[in-house]
Protein backbone atom coordinates (compact mmCIF):
# COMPACT_ATOMS: atom_id res chain seq x y z
CA UNK A 1 0.00 0.00 0.00
CA UNK A 2 1.64 3.21 -1.14
CA UNK A 3 1.97 6.13 1.21
CA UNK A 4 0.34 9.46 0.28
CA UNK A 5 2.56 11.89 -1.58
CA UNK A 6 4.37 14.34 0.64
CA UNK A 7 3.50 17.98 0.11
CA UNK A 8 6.49 20.04 -0.93
CA UNK A 9 7.44 22.68 1.62
CA UNK A 10 8.76 26.03 0.42
CA UNK A 11 10.95 28.37 2.47
CA UNK A 12 8.05 30.81 2.80
CA UNK A 13 5.84 28.03 4.22
CA UNK A 14 8.52 27.20 6.78
CA UNK A 15 8.72 30.82 7.86
CA UNK A 16 4.93 31.01 8.19
CA UNK A 17 4.85 27.88 10.33
CA UNK A 18 7.69 29.16 12.52
CA UNK A 19 6.00 32.54 13.02
CA UNK A 20 2.69 30.88 13.92
CA UNK A 21 4.44 28.68 16.45
CA UNK A 22 6.14 31.65 18.08
CA UNK A 23 2.88 33.62 18.19
CA UNK A 24 0.97 30.70 19.68
CA UNK A 25 3.27 30.66 22.70
CA UNK A 26 2.93 34.38 23.42
CA UNK A 27 -0.73 35.25 22.74
CA UNK A 28 -4.04 34.47 24.48
CA UNK A 29 -5.88 31.51 23.00
CA UNK A 30 -8.75 33.74 21.92
CA UNK A 31 -6.52 35.47 19.35
CA UNK A 32 -5.12 32.32 17.75
CA UNK A 33 -7.99 31.57 15.36
CA UNK A 34 -7.54 35.05 13.90
CA UNK A 35 -3.88 34.35 13.23
CA UNK A 36 -4.50 30.86 11.92
CA UNK A 37 -6.92 32.35 9.39
CA UNK A 38 -10.15 30.40 9.81
CA UNK A 39 -12.24 31.28 6.80
CA UNK A 40 -15.80 30.91 5.65
CA UNK A 41 -17.08 29.50 2.38
CA UNK A 42 -16.06 32.40 0.17
CA UNK A 43 -12.53 32.67 1.55
CA UNK A 44 -13.21 35.55 3.94
CA UNK A 45 -12.34 35.39 7.62
CA UNK A 46 -15.16 34.35 9.85
CA UNK A 47 -14.55 37.29 12.15
CA UNK A 48 -16.05 40.77 12.16
CA UNK A 49 -14.05 42.04 9.17
CA UNK A 50 -11.81 40.30 6.66
CA UNK A 51 -8.25 41.55 6.23
CA UNK A 52 -9.19 43.15 2.90
CA UNK A 53 -12.09 45.07 4.48
CA UNK A 54 -10.14 46.74 7.28
CA UNK A 55 -8.94 50.32 7.05
CA UNK A 56 -5.18 50.69 7.21
CA UNK A 57 -4.11 53.33 9.72
CA UNK A 58 -1.28 55.62 8.66
CA UNK A 59 2.04 54.74 10.39
CA UNK A 60 0.61 51.41 11.62
CA UNK A 61 3.16 48.93 10.27
CA UNK A 62 1.78 45.50 9.38
CA UNK A 63 5.19 43.89 9.86
CA UNK A 64 7.57 44.56 12.80
CA UNK A 65 10.54 46.79 11.97
CA UNK A 66 13.86 46.40 13.75
CA UNK A 67 14.64 49.20 16.14
CA UNK A 68 11.03 50.41 16.48
CA UNK A 69 9.59 50.41 20.00
CA UNK A 70 5.98 49.19 19.71
CA UNK A 71 5.29 49.50 23.45
CA UNK A 72 5.14 53.30 23.43
CA UNK A 73 2.25 55.48 22.25
CA UNK A 74 3.15 58.06 19.54
CA UNK A 75 2.06 61.72 19.85
CA UNK A 76 -1.52 62.70 19.02
CA UNK A 77 -2.33 62.99 15.32
CA UNK A 78 -5.43 64.63 13.83
CA UNK A 79 -5.00 62.52 10.71
CA UNK A 80 -5.14 59.31 12.73
CA UNK A 81 -8.13 60.56 14.70
CA UNK A 82 -9.95 61.13 11.41
CA UNK A 83 -9.16 57.56 10.34
CA UNK A 84 -10.60 56.21 13.58
CA UNK A 85 -13.79 58.28 13.28
CA UNK A 86 -16.82 56.16 12.37
CA UNK A 87 -17.52 53.18 14.67
CA UNK A 88 -18.64 55.43 17.51
CA UNK A 89 -21.23 57.13 15.32
CA UNK A 90 -22.65 53.79 14.16
CA UNK A 91 -22.83 52.78 17.82
CA UNK A 92 -24.44 56.08 18.86
CA UNK A 93 -27.47 55.37 16.66
CA UNK A 94 -28.81 53.13 19.45
CA UNK A 95 -29.03 56.27 21.63
CA UNK A 96 -31.19 57.93 18.96
CA UNK A 97 -33.61 55.22 17.86
CA UNK A 98 -37.40 55.82 17.83
CA UNK A 99 -37.79 54.16 21.23
CA UNK A 100 -35.37 56.71 22.72
CA UNK A 101 -37.14 59.58 21.00
CA UNK A 102 -40.46 58.44 22.43
CA UNK A 103 -38.86 58.30 25.90
CA UNK A 104 -37.50 61.82 25.35
CA UNK A 105 -40.80 63.35 24.29
CA UNK A 106 -42.71 61.70 27.14
CA UNK A 107 -40.09 62.80 29.68
CA UNK A 108 -40.32 66.37 28.41
CA UNK A 109 -44.13 66.46 28.26
CA UNK A 110 -44.69 64.92 31.71
CA UNK A 111 -41.59 66.00 33.68
CA UNK A 112 -40.71 69.23 31.88
CA UNK A 113 -37.03 70.18 32.14
CA UNK A 114 -36.53 68.37 35.47
CA UNK A 115 -35.02 65.15 34.05
CA UNK A 116 -32.37 66.72 31.82
CA UNK A 117 -29.69 66.06 34.48
CA UNK A 118 -30.64 62.38 34.39
CA UNK A 119 -30.39 62.32 30.59
CA UNK A 120 -26.88 63.76 30.90
CA UNK A 121 -25.67 61.23 33.48
CA UNK A 122 -27.38 58.32 31.74
CA UNK A 123 -25.40 59.23 28.60
CA UNK A 124 -22.19 59.30 30.67
CA UNK A 125 -23.00 55.83 32.04
CA UNK A 126 -23.68 54.63 28.50
CA UNK A 127 -20.33 56.08 27.41
CA UNK A 128 -18.49 54.07 30.08
CA UNK A 129 -20.15 50.81 28.99
CA UNK A 130 -19.43 51.47 25.31
CA UNK A 131 -15.77 52.30 26.03
CA UNK A 132 -15.40 48.94 27.77
CA UNK A 133 -17.03 47.25 24.78
CA UNK A 134 -14.52 48.94 22.46
CA UNK A 135 -11.68 47.99 24.79
CA UNK A 136 -12.45 44.29 24.71
CA UNK A 137 -12.78 44.33 20.93
CA UNK A 138 -9.48 46.12 20.29
CA UNK A 139 -7.41 44.27 22.91
CA UNK A 140 -8.51 40.76 21.95
CA UNK A 141 -9.23 41.13 18.24
CA UNK A 142 -12.54 39.38 18.88
CA UNK A 143 -16.02 40.76 19.47
CA UNK A 144 -18.14 40.03 22.53
CA UNK A 145 -20.39 37.39 20.93
CA UNK A 146 -17.36 35.34 19.85
CA UNK A 147 -15.76 35.65 23.28
CA UNK A 148 -18.97 34.50 25.00
CA UNK A 149 -19.02 31.43 22.76
CA UNK A 150 -15.43 30.63 23.71
CA UNK A 151 -15.48 31.52 27.42
CA UNK A 152 -18.81 30.02 28.50
CA UNK A 153 -20.10 26.43 28.30
CA UNK A 154 -22.14 25.65 25.20
CA UNK A 155 -25.51 25.69 27.01
CA UNK A 156 -24.76 29.10 28.56
CA UNK A 157 -23.54 30.49 25.24
CA UNK A 158 -26.71 29.36 23.47
CA UNK A 159 -28.87 30.89 26.20
CA UNK A 160 -26.94 34.18 25.94
CA UNK A 161 -27.44 34.10 22.17
CA UNK A 162 -31.19 33.57 22.60
CA UNK A 163 -31.40 36.50 25.03
CA UNK A 164 -29.43 38.74 22.67
CA UNK A 165 -31.66 37.81 19.74
CA UNK A 166 -34.82 38.50 21.75
CA UNK A 167 -33.47 41.92 22.77
CA UNK A 168 -32.52 42.68 19.17
CA UNK A 169 -35.95 41.69 17.85
CA UNK A 170 -37.65 43.85 20.49
CA UNK A 171 -35.49 46.85 19.59
CA UNK A 172 -35.97 46.26 15.88
CA UNK A 173 -39.75 46.17 16.19
CA UNK A 174 -39.67 49.63 17.81
CA UNK A 175 -37.25 50.94 15.19
CA UNK A 176 -39.14 49.57 12.19
CA UNK A 177 -42.50 50.81 13.48
CA UNK A 178 -40.89 54.22 14.13
CA UNK A 179 -39.77 54.34 10.49
CA UNK A 180 -43.22 53.19 9.35
CA UNK A 181 -44.87 55.99 11.38
CA UNK A 182 -42.50 58.51 9.76
CA UNK A 183 -43.33 57.18 6.28
CA UNK A 184 -47.04 57.46 7.09
CA UNK A 185 -46.54 61.09 8.20
CA UNK A 186 -44.50 62.06 5.14
CA UNK A 187 -46.94 60.34 2.76
CA UNK A 188 -49.87 62.18 4.42
CA UNK A 189 -51.41 58.89 5.48
CA UNK A 190 -51.42 57.34 2.02
CA UNK A 191 -49.05 54.55 3.10
CA UNK A 192 -50.38 52.57 6.10
CA UNK A 193 -48.18 51.24 8.87
CA UNK A 194 -47.73 47.77 7.36
CA UNK A 195 -46.58 49.29 4.04
CA UNK A 196 -44.00 51.37 5.90
CA UNK A 197 -42.77 48.21 7.62
CA UNK A 198 -42.25 46.50 4.25
CA UNK A 199 -40.39 49.54 2.89
CA UNK A 200 -38.16 49.65 5.97
CA UNK A 201 -37.49 45.90 5.64
CA UNK A 202 -35.57 46.59 2.45
CA UNK A 203 -32.80 48.32 4.39
CA UNK A 204 -30.85 45.06 4.67
CA UNK A 205 -30.30 45.22 0.90
CA UNK A 206 -29.18 48.82 1.24
CA UNK A 207 -26.71 47.63 3.89
CA UNK A 208 -25.31 44.98 1.56
CA UNK A 209 -24.90 47.51 -1.26
CA UNK A 210 -23.12 49.97 1.03
CA UNK A 211 -20.82 47.26 2.43
CA UNK A 212 -19.64 46.46 -1.08
CA UNK A 213 -18.30 50.01 -1.34
CA UNK A 214 -16.31 49.70 1.88
CA UNK A 215 -16.82 50.48 5.55
CA UNK A 216 -15.91 54.16 5.04
CA UNK A 217 -18.84 54.67 2.66
CA UNK A 218 -21.20 53.01 5.14
CA UNK A 219 -19.95 55.30 7.92
CA UNK A 220 -20.45 58.34 5.64
CA UNK A 221 -24.10 57.38 5.09
CA UNK A 222 -24.65 57.18 8.85
CA UNK A 223 -22.97 60.56 9.27
CA UNK A 224 -25.53 62.00 6.81
CA UNK A 225 -28.43 60.37 8.71
CA UNK A 226 -27.20 61.67 12.07
CA UNK A 227 -26.70 65.13 10.56
CA UNK A 228 -30.28 64.97 9.23
CA UNK A 229 -31.56 64.17 12.74
CA UNK A 230 -29.46 66.93 14.29
CA UNK A 231 -30.65 69.50 11.75
CA UNK A 232 -34.32 68.47 12.01
CA UNK A 233 -34.51 68.49 15.80
CA UNK A 234 -32.34 71.62 16.09
CA UNK A 235 -34.84 73.34 13.74
CA UNK A 236 -37.67 72.23 16.02
CA UNK A 237 -35.65 73.50 19.00
CA UNK A 238 -35.29 76.88 17.30
CA UNK A 239 -39.01 77.06 16.51
CA UNK A 240 -40.03 76.15 20.08
CA UNK A 241 -37.62 78.65 21.71
CA UNK A 242 -37.40 76.85 25.09
CA UNK A 243 -36.32 78.72 28.20
CA UNK A 244 -32.51 78.77 28.48
CA UNK A 245 -32.69 79.39 32.23
CA UNK A 246 -34.97 76.42 32.87
CA UNK A 247 -32.88 74.24 30.54
CA UNK A 248 -29.68 75.05 32.45
CA UNK A 249 -31.39 74.46 35.80
CA UNK A 250 -32.69 71.11 34.56
CA UNK A 251 -29.16 70.06 33.60
CA UNK A 252 -27.44 71.16 36.81
CA UNK A 253 -30.03 70.64 39.57
CA UNK A 254 -31.12 67.02 40.19
CA UNK A 255 -34.88 66.71 40.76
CA UNK A 256 -37.06 63.63 40.98
CA UNK A 257 -40.65 63.33 42.17
CA UNK A 258 -42.94 60.35 42.58
CA UNK A 259 -44.95 61.62 39.61
CA UNK A 260 -41.97 61.40 37.24
CA UNK A 261 -40.34 58.15 38.40
CA UNK A 262 -41.68 56.19 35.44
CA UNK A 263 -40.26 58.71 32.97
CA UNK A 264 -36.93 58.74 34.84
CA UNK A 265 -36.71 54.95 34.56
CA UNK A 266 -37.47 55.24 30.86
CA UNK A 267 -34.67 57.79 30.33
CA UNK A 268 -32.06 55.50 31.91
CA UNK A 269 -33.48 52.31 30.44
CA UNK A 270 -33.30 53.61 26.87
CA UNK A 271 -29.57 54.37 27.08
CA UNK A 272 -28.14 50.85 27.52
CA UNK A 273 -29.20 48.68 24.59
CA UNK A 274 -28.06 45.03 24.85
CA UNK A 275 -27.37 44.58 21.14
CA UNK A 276 -25.33 47.79 21.08
CA UNK A 277 -22.85 46.38 23.61
CA UNK A 278 -22.20 43.46 21.25
CA UNK A 279 -22.13 45.72 18.18
CA UNK A 280 -19.48 48.19 19.33
CA UNK A 281 -16.96 45.47 20.19
CA UNK A 282 -17.17 44.35 16.54
CA UNK A 283 -17.23 47.79 14.89
CA UNK A 284 -13.85 48.79 16.36
CA UNK A 285 -12.23 45.91 14.50
CA UNK A 286 -12.83 47.67 11.18
CA UNK A 287 -9.41 49.31 11.62
CA UNK A 288 -6.21 47.36 11.05
CA UNK A 289 -4.71 47.04 14.53
CA UNK A 290 -2.03 44.56 15.59
CA UNK A 291 -3.06 43.31 19.04
CA UNK A 292 0.51 42.08 19.66
CA UNK A 293 1.84 45.67 19.70
CA UNK A 294 0.89 47.21 23.05
CA UNK A 295 1.55 50.79 21.97
CA UNK A 296 -0.61 50.38 18.87
CA UNK A 297 -3.50 48.92 20.90
CA UNK A 298 -3.28 51.70 23.49
CA UNK A 299 -3.13 54.34 20.76
CA UNK A 300 -6.25 52.86 19.14
CA UNK A 301 -8.06 52.85 22.48
CA UNK A 302 -7.14 56.52 23.00
CA UNK A 303 -8.53 57.56 19.61
CA UNK A 304 -11.65 55.43 20.02
CA UNK A 305 -12.27 57.07 23.41
CA UNK A 306 -12.18 60.54 21.84
CA UNK A 307 -14.33 59.46 18.89
CA UNK A 308 -16.89 57.66 21.07
CA UNK A 309 -17.16 60.62 23.46
CA UNK A 310 -17.77 63.05 20.60
CA UNK A 311 -20.39 60.75 19.02
CA UNK A 312 -22.32 60.45 22.28
CA UNK A 313 -22.07 64.21 22.84
CA UNK A 314 -23.87 64.65 19.50
CA UNK A 315 -26.49 62.06 20.48
CA UNK A 316 -26.99 63.79 23.84
CA UNK A 317 -27.61 67.12 22.12
CA UNK A 318 -30.22 65.54 19.82
CA UNK A 319 -31.99 63.91 22.78
CA UNK A 320 -31.81 67.25 24.60
CA UNK A 321 -33.46 69.04 21.65
CA UNK A 322 -36.37 66.58 21.60
CA UNK A 323 -36.92 66.64 25.37
CA UNK A 324 -36.86 70.44 25.64
CA UNK A 325 -39.18 70.97 22.63
CA UNK A 326 -41.88 68.83 24.23
CA UNK A 327 -41.17 70.28 27.69
CA UNK A 328 -41.77 73.80 26.35
CA UNK A 329 -44.85 72.87 24.35
CA UNK A 330 -46.72 70.28 26.41
CA UNK A 331 -45.54 70.26 30.05
CA UNK A 332 -48.62 70.69 32.24
CA UNK A 333 -51.01 70.41 29.28
CA UNK A 334 -53.90 67.99 28.87
CA UNK A 335 -52.14 66.24 25.99
CA UNK A 336 -48.98 65.46 28.02
CA UNK A 337 -50.05 62.01 29.20
CA UNK A 338 -51.31 60.90 25.77
CA UNK A 339 -48.26 61.82 23.66
CA UNK A 340 -46.52 59.10 21.65
CA UNK A 341 -44.70 58.65 18.36
CA UNK A 342 -47.95 58.26 16.43
CA UNK A 343 -49.57 61.56 17.43
CA UNK A 344 -46.53 63.66 18.40
CA UNK A 345 -46.14 65.19 14.93
CA UNK A 346 -49.76 66.35 14.76
CA UNK A 347 -49.58 67.81 18.28
CA UNK A 348 -46.43 69.70 17.28
CA UNK A 349 -48.19 71.00 14.17
CA UNK A 350 -51.18 72.19 16.20
CA UNK A 351 -48.92 73.83 18.77
CA UNK A 352 -46.31 75.54 16.60
CA UNK A 353 -48.07 75.84 13.25
CA UNK A 354 -46.63 75.65 9.77
CA UNK A 355 -43.94 78.25 9.42
CA UNK A 356 -41.60 78.21 6.43
CA UNK A 357 -41.58 74.42 6.56
CA UNK A 358 -44.34 72.59 8.50
CA UNK A 359 -43.01 71.23 11.78
CA UNK A 360 -44.99 68.03 11.21
CA UNK A 361 -42.71 67.15 8.29
CA UNK A 362 -39.57 68.24 10.11
CA UNK A 363 -40.53 65.77 12.85
CA UNK A 364 -41.27 63.11 10.21
CA UNK A 365 -37.88 63.57 8.52
CA UNK A 366 -35.99 63.35 11.82
CA UNK A 367 -37.99 60.30 12.89
CA UNK A 368 -37.40 58.60 9.52
CA UNK A 369 -33.64 59.20 9.76
CA UNK A 370 -33.65 57.77 13.29
CA UNK A 371 -35.68 54.72 12.30
CA UNK A 372 -33.79 53.89 9.11
CA UNK A 373 -30.34 54.29 10.65
CA UNK A 374 -31.23 52.23 13.72
CA UNK A 375 -32.76 49.40 11.67
CA UNK A 376 -29.63 49.19 9.52
CA UNK A 377 -27.38 49.03 12.60
CA UNK A 378 -29.79 46.46 14.04
CA UNK A 379 -29.24 44.28 10.97
CA UNK A 380 -25.50 44.83 11.33
CA UNK A 381 -25.58 43.87 15.01
CA UNK A 382 -27.69 40.81 14.20
CA UNK A 383 -25.01 39.53 11.82
CA UNK A 384 -22.30 39.80 14.47
CA UNK A 385 -24.47 38.31 17.22
CA UNK A 386 -25.65 35.32 15.21
CA UNK A 387 -22.30 34.69 13.53
CA UNK A 388 -20.35 35.08 16.78
CA UNK A 389 -22.49 32.93 19.06
CA UNK A 390 -23.27 30.18 16.55
CA UNK A 391 -19.93 30.24 14.67
CA UNK A 392 -21.80 30.55 11.38
CA UNK A 393 -19.79 30.62 8.17
CA UNK A 394 -22.34 32.04 5.76
CA UNK A 395 -22.08 34.47 2.91
CA UNK A 396 -22.89 38.04 3.94
CA UNK A 397 -26.09 38.36 1.93
CA UNK A 398 -27.48 35.15 3.42
CA UNK A 399 -26.52 36.11 6.97
CA UNK A 400 -28.11 39.56 6.53
CA UNK A 401 -31.28 38.00 5.07
CA UNK A 402 -31.60 35.56 7.99
CA UNK A 403 -31.03 38.17 10.69
CA UNK A 404 -33.35 40.66 8.96
CA UNK A 405 -36.12 38.05 8.61
CA UNK A 406 -35.90 37.20 12.33
CA UNK A 407 -36.95 40.76 13.15
CA UNK A 408 -39.11 41.78 10.19
CA UNK A 409 -41.56 38.86 10.22
CA UNK A 410 -42.69 39.46 13.82
CA UNK A 411 -42.74 43.20 13.13
CA UNK A 412 -45.17 42.80 10.22
CA UNK A 413 -47.45 40.68 12.41
CA UNK A 414 -47.25 43.27 15.19
CA UNK A 415 -47.97 46.15 12.76
CA UNK A 416 -51.09 44.41 11.46
CA UNK A 417 -52.37 43.59 14.97
CA UNK A 418 -51.56 46.90 16.68
CA UNK A 419 -52.39 49.29 13.84
CA UNK A 420 -55.93 49.80 15.09
CA UNK A 421 -55.49 52.46 17.76
CA UNK A 422 -52.76 54.72 19.10
CA UNK A 423 -53.21 53.31 22.61
CA UNK A 424 -52.49 49.77 21.38
CA UNK A 425 -49.12 50.92 20.01
CA UNK A 426 -48.32 52.55 23.37
CA UNK A 427 -49.11 49.25 25.15
CA UNK A 428 -46.87 47.44 22.66
CA UNK A 429 -44.05 49.89 23.35
CA UNK A 430 -44.31 49.26 27.10
CA UNK A 431 -44.06 45.51 26.57
CA UNK A 432 -41.04 45.95 24.28
CA UNK A 433 -39.28 48.20 26.82
CA UNK A 434 -39.79 45.54 29.48
CA UNK A 435 -38.55 42.85 27.09
CA UNK A 436 -35.31 44.74 26.50
CA UNK A 437 -34.91 45.57 30.18
CA UNK A 438 -34.92 41.86 30.98
CA UNK A 439 -32.02 41.26 28.57
CA UNK A 440 -29.66 43.98 29.82
CA UNK A 441 -27.80 41.83 32.41
CA UNK A 442 -26.97 39.26 29.73
CA UNK A 443 -24.92 41.82 27.82
CA UNK A 444 -23.44 43.81 30.73
CA UNK A 445 -22.34 40.92 32.96
CA UNK A 446 -20.37 39.02 30.27
CA UNK A 447 -18.75 42.31 29.20
CA UNK A 448 -17.68 43.30 32.72
CA UNK A 449 -16.48 39.83 33.72
CA UNK A 450 -14.48 39.28 30.53
CA UNK A 451 -12.92 42.76 30.38
CA UNK A 452 -11.63 42.12 33.95
CA UNK A 453 -10.08 38.76 33.04
CA UNK A 454 -6.28 38.90 32.87
CA UNK A 455 -5.97 35.63 30.93
CA UNK A 456 -8.03 37.20 28.16
CA UNK A 457 -7.11 40.89 28.28
CA UNK A 458 -3.50 40.72 29.44
CA UNK A 459 -2.17 44.18 30.36
CA UNK A 460 -5.37 45.79 29.03
CA UNK A 461 -7.69 44.38 31.67
CA UNK A 462 -9.40 47.12 33.64
CA UNK A 463 -8.02 48.05 37.06
CA UNK A 464 -9.78 47.54 40.41
CA UNK A 465 -11.08 51.13 40.62
CA UNK A 466 -12.54 51.17 37.12
CA UNK A 467 -13.95 47.68 37.71
CA UNK A 468 -15.82 48.87 40.81
CA UNK A 469 -17.14 51.93 39.00
CA UNK A 470 -18.28 49.82 36.03
CA UNK A 471 -20.04 47.28 38.24
CA UNK A 472 -21.69 50.10 40.19
CA UNK A 473 -23.01 51.62 36.95
CA UNK A 474 -24.16 48.19 35.72
CA UNK A 475 -25.86 47.44 39.04
CA UNK A 476 -27.60 50.83 38.97
CA UNK A 477 -28.85 50.26 35.41
CA UNK A 478 -30.05 46.75 36.25
CA UNK A 479 -31.82 47.92 39.43
CA UNK A 480 -33.56 50.75 37.57
CA UNK A 481 -34.69 48.38 34.85
CA UNK A 482 -35.68 45.88 37.53
CA UNK A 483 -37.95 48.54 39.02
CA UNK A 484 -39.56 49.05 35.61
CA UNK A 485 -40.05 45.31 35.29
CA UNK A 486 -41.51 44.95 38.79
CA UNK A 487 -43.86 47.89 38.30
CA UNK A 488 -45.03 46.47 34.99
CA UNK A 489 -45.55 42.94 36.37
CA UNK A 490 -47.54 44.19 39.38
CA UNK A 491 -49.86 46.17 37.11
CA UNK A 492 -50.23 43.50 34.40
CA UNK A 493 -50.02 40.08 36.07
CA UNK A 494 -53.44 38.66 36.90
CA UNK A 495 -54.35 35.09 37.79
CA UNK A 496 -52.68 32.50 39.99
CA UNK A 497 -51.21 30.43 37.15
CA UNK A 498 -49.68 33.43 35.42
CA UNK A 499 -48.24 34.64 38.73
CA UNK A 500 -46.71 31.20 39.37
CA UNK A 501 -45.10 31.15 35.92
CA UNK A 502 -43.70 34.64 36.46
CA UNK A 503 -42.22 33.63 39.84
CA UNK A 504 -40.66 30.47 38.39
CA UNK A 505 -39.22 32.43 35.47
CA UNK A 506 -37.85 35.07 37.84
CA UNK A 507 -36.09 32.42 39.93
CA UNK A 508 -34.42 30.94 36.83
CA UNK A 509 -33.55 34.44 35.60
CA UNK A 510 -31.80 35.38 38.86
CA UNK A 511 -30.01 32.00 39.01
CA UNK A 512 -28.54 32.52 35.53
CA UNK A 513 -27.40 36.05 36.43
CA UNK A 514 -25.61 34.71 39.52
CA UNK A 515 -24.01 31.98 37.40
CA UNK A 516 -22.68 34.54 34.91
CA UNK A 517 -21.18 36.63 37.72
CA UNK A 518 -19.49 33.66 39.37
CA UNK A 519 -18.14 32.23 36.10
CA UNK A 520 -16.24 35.33 35.06
CA UNK A 521 -12.91 36.64 36.23
CA UNK A 522 -12.02 39.77 38.13
CA UNK A 523 -12.41 40.97 41.71
CA UNK A 524 -16.21 40.94 41.71
CA UNK A 525 -16.38 37.30 40.62
CA UNK A 526 -13.73 36.32 43.18
CA UNK A 527 -15.58 38.18 45.92
CA UNK A 528 -18.86 36.55 44.91
CA UNK A 529 -17.33 33.05 44.88
CA UNK A 530 -15.71 33.64 48.27
CA UNK A 531 -19.05 34.78 49.66
CA UNK A 532 -20.76 31.72 48.21
CA UNK A 533 -18.11 29.40 49.68
CA UNK A 534 -18.54 30.94 53.13
CA UNK A 535 -22.30 30.53 52.80
CA UNK A 536 -21.87 26.83 52.04
CA UNK A 537 -19.54 26.37 55.03
CA UNK A 538 -22.00 28.08 57.38
CA UNK A 539 -24.81 25.92 56.03
CA UNK A 540 -22.70 22.80 56.62
CA UNK A 541 -22.10 23.75 60.24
Amino acid sequence: MSSPPQQETTPSDSKDEESRHLLSTSLPQSTLPLINGDADDDGEEEFAYGSGEKIHIVDFDSEPIDGVDYSTVPPFSWKKLWQFMGPGFLMSIAFLDPGNLEGDLQAGAIAGYSLLWLLLWATVMGLLIQLLSARIGVATGRHLAELCREEYPKWAGLLLWFMAEVALIGADIQEVIGSAIAIKILSRGVLPLWAGVLITASDCFLLLVLENYGIRKLEAVFAVLISTMALSFAWMFGDAKPSGKELLAGLLIPKLSSRTVRQAVGVVGCVIMPHNVFLHSALVQSREIDSKKKGQVQEALNYYSIECSFALLVSFMINLFVTTVFAKGFYGSEQASSLGLVNAGQYLQDKYGGGMFPILYIWGIGLLAAGQSSTITGTYAGQFIMGGFLDLRLKKWLRALITRSCAILPTIVVALIFNRTESSLDVLNEWLNVLQSIQIPFALIPLLTLVSKEELMGVFKIGPTLERVAWTVAALVMVINGYLLLDFVISEVNGLLFAFLVCAGTAGYIAFILYLISHGGGNVANWFNLLRTKGYSYAGQ
